[in-house]
């Protein structure tokens, strides 16, 4: 069946850095036949020729890994369409050259989402169109309710794909096997068995040249509203009943709606943004020093909150969340951490720590970490990791993404109803931060993150 990859925004720096190389990779290990087409929409007035030249650049550059005959195939299957995508008029050109199926993709700033919803509204689109949109979905509840509304009257929900390239990265999805295909964790997953759940995304990285974006979004909006909530969804939500889209988003959606906010937004939230510092031998300025940051917006580069899930599985353990740039060590990592035995017959009750699950990501892999008779004194505890080393996969998370939206699969999609519970959540700590509520604190960079009581 034929299919037209429409790509609005089709010569901005996620189509070059990740959309084309996702479809490369595709292309390379023989995912996607030859009726797959992409079609660029920008404002820039180039050629279908002209745009091939740019898509090969940014290949060459971000897709090394693939097979140069599998770029070829590509770049021979990409056209270019100049329009105003907030304009009808040209979205409806751009849409006439759409052979068999389009997937509609918003690779734009989120502030345009919604004019360009409301543009496509005029537009007579083709039966089975799919629109996918980048994150993050909406500023808050409100606008995500509004963009959703949009987009119902455009297609049905089915039709709906809210990427979040962080439920196709391998250990994230390894969650799934690991707690549905084992009968040894899901009967101890759960309040009698858990202690508390940290879910971390720490990052040496600084601002990176990213402020148009940066700066207006934050910590908070850029990672836990969505990527990290989207993880404490899969860690905690009910079996389901097939590993497929609606049987996901359900689950996944119960598991929202019954995450409360922070209680004490002094005490269960940090915000922070870091100073002058050194990390991994390389100088970094303070964050407000960086070009195109307004020190006005108090913007946050450090941020943490935790919460509880207010139904049986989960009641009283707290789920902790945090991400941080330009910290002195990057962990990306999902820690599930058990509660001590009830009787320590080996000496002092302290001699032995609870056991430890962790599922790391960049490398991907997971351990557990365990108490085992000592090798010198059978007698004492010795702690062990239990490490599984994840393979590489074929494909990166957004050749993943692609390929699902492509073959009509939405097993990774967010919902409507996920998009817009993940910021009833977070709201909340966004107000008490904007009123002065959370202390705006500072931590050098290269340093292990704030210094909290």
């Amino acid at each position: 069946m034929q299919v037209t990859f429409v790509v609005l925004g089709g010569t901005g720096d996620l189509t070059g850095r990740l959309l084309l190389p996702g479809l490369a990779e595709l292309f390379g290990a023989d995912c996607l036949t030859d009726d797959v087409r992409l079609l660029a929409v920008s404002q820039q007035d180039w050629s279908d020729d002209e745009y091939r030249d740019w898509a090969r650049e940014r290949l060459a550059e971000h897709a090394g890994h693939v097979p140069e005959a599998a770029r070829d195939r590509l770049v021979e299957r990409l056209g270019h369409q100049q329009g105003d995508v907030t304009t009808a008029e040209d979205l409806r050109a751009a849409l006439s050259r759409a052979e068999g199926r389009p997937v509609v993709y918003l690779a734009l700033p989120n502030t345009v989402f919604l004019a360009t919803l409301q543009a496509l509204t005029e537009v007579e689109l083709p039966e089975g169109t799919t629109i996918a949109v980048e994150k993050p979905f909406g500023r808050d509840e409100d606008d995500a309710r509004q963009l959703n509304a949009v987009l119902h009257r455009l297609v049905p929900e089915e039709q709906v794909f809210r990427t979040d390239h962080f439920l196709a990265m391998q250990t994230v999805l390894n969650l799934l096997g690991l707690r549905f295909a084992n009968r040894l964790f899901e009967p101890v997953w759960n309040a009698g068995h858990i202690d508390r759940v940290e879910i971390v995304f720490d990052e040496t990285l600084g601002l990176e040249g990213r402020a148009g974006y940066y700066d207006t979004a934050g910590a908070l909006r850029d990672m836990l509203q969505n990527h990290l909530l989207q993880q404490l969804a899969l860690i905690a939500m009910e079996p389901p009943h097939a590993i497929d889209g609606p049987s996901l988003a359900a689950r996944k959606a119960d598991v929202l709606r019954a995450v409360r906010p922070p209680a004490d937004m002094a005490r269960d939230t940090v915000r922070a943004r870091y100073t002058t510092g050194t990390v991994e031998g390389r100088e970094l300025p303070d964050y407000t020093s960086e070009d195109g940051v307004d020190p006005a917006r108090e913007t946050e580069t450090y941020a943490e909150y935790t919460v509880t899930i207010d139904n049986w599985r989960w009641a009283g353990v707290p789920f902790r969340l945090r991400t941080g740039k330009a910290l002195g060590e990057g962990r990306q990592e999902i820690a599930v951490h058990f509660k001590p035995v009830p009787h320590q017959a080996f000496g002092r009750r302290g001699d032995a720590e609870p056991d430890v699950l962790r599922m790391r990501f960049d490398p991907d892999h997971i351990s557990l970490e365990i108490n085992l008779n000592g090798a010198d004194d059978p007698f004492e505890l010795e702690r062990r990791a239990l490490d599984i080393g994840l393979p590489a996969t074929r494909l990166s998370a957004y050749g993943l993404l692609l390929q699902e939206m492509l073959t009509g699969r939405r097993t990774l999609s967010i919902s409507d109803v996920e998009a817009e519970q993940s910021w009833r959540i977070v709201e909340p700590i966004l107000a008490a931060w904007s009123a002065g509520e959370v202390p705006l604190r500072e931590y050098p960079a290269g340093s292990p993150g704030p210094v909290t009581d």
